[in-house]
């Protein structure tokens, strides 16, 4: 699918995918940003030395982890505000708020007290996307799909952490309400490999009126 004037106008000027460890939200990301051609803003996992180590030994590293992320993200941030006086029109693969998030879900109740503080100090103010799109899969799918792309850190995640994920995840989106939401069942589909089925979500958000919606569409054919 090319991009288009009508689509440009249509398209919210921000976009976030989010969702858990390996249901495919950088993939999107990277073809939404094609399509429309959009400025990608992507979490950087590769640059934090602590992931590898986190994935072998959750309870040592999760701290310094979790601080390396929240540090790095502000700074994605503040670069945005910086280049907000040229309106770019841009799609990400994370929102900042997910990294609270997941240190609730990793951190004991001291080191989310510390995390909080320096949270609260760095002061992030973040922009509020247009759109958000929450890409849903159950354990299962998300354990194959990690397997299939071949992450040798993440090889070492068990599915009872991607439970608590995913729990985490619907928590949060449940209670969601600062931008226009998108939950997308993504369970049976291929929006990366499958042009129909990209299309499909594409046509979807595009068509979307304020508040939270649901895209739950049949896979198709290749």
């Amino acid at each position: 699918m090319n991009s288009s004037p009508q689509h440009l106008k249509q398209t919210p000027r921000f976009i976030a995918v989010e969702g858990a460890i390996g249901v495919g939200k950088t993939s999107l990301t990277r073809r939404l940003a094609e399509t429309f051609n959009y400025e990608l803003l992507l979490e950087r996992a590769d640059e934090n030395p602590f992931l590898d180590r986190f994935y072998r030994n959750p309870r040592k590293h999760a701290l310094a982890t979790q601080l390396f992320f929240l540090f790095q993200r502000a700074q994605q941030i503040a670069e945005l505000r910086q280049n907000d006086m040229f309106e770019p029109v841009r799609v990400s693969d994370f929102l900042i708020e997910k990294d609270r998030l997941f240190a609730e879900l990793n951190l004991e109740k001291d080191e989310y007290e510390l995390y909080h503080k320096v949270y609260q100090h760095l002061v992030i103010n973040a922009p509020k996307p247009d759109l958000v799109i929450y890409l849903q899969a159950p354990t299962e799918v998300l354990l194959q799909r990690i397997q299939k792309r071949g992450i040798p850190s993440e090889q070492m995640i068990e599915a009872e952490y991607l439970d608590q994920l995913n729990n985490a995840y619907t928590e949060f989106f449940h209670y969601y309400s600062d931008s226009k939401l998108l939950i997308v069942n993504s369970a049976e589909i291929d929006l990366v490999a499958n042009d129909a089925d990209y299309e499909q979500l594409v046509k979807y958000l595009l068509a979307l009126p304020s508040g939270t919606h649901y895209f739950n569409p049949k896979p198709t054919l290749l």
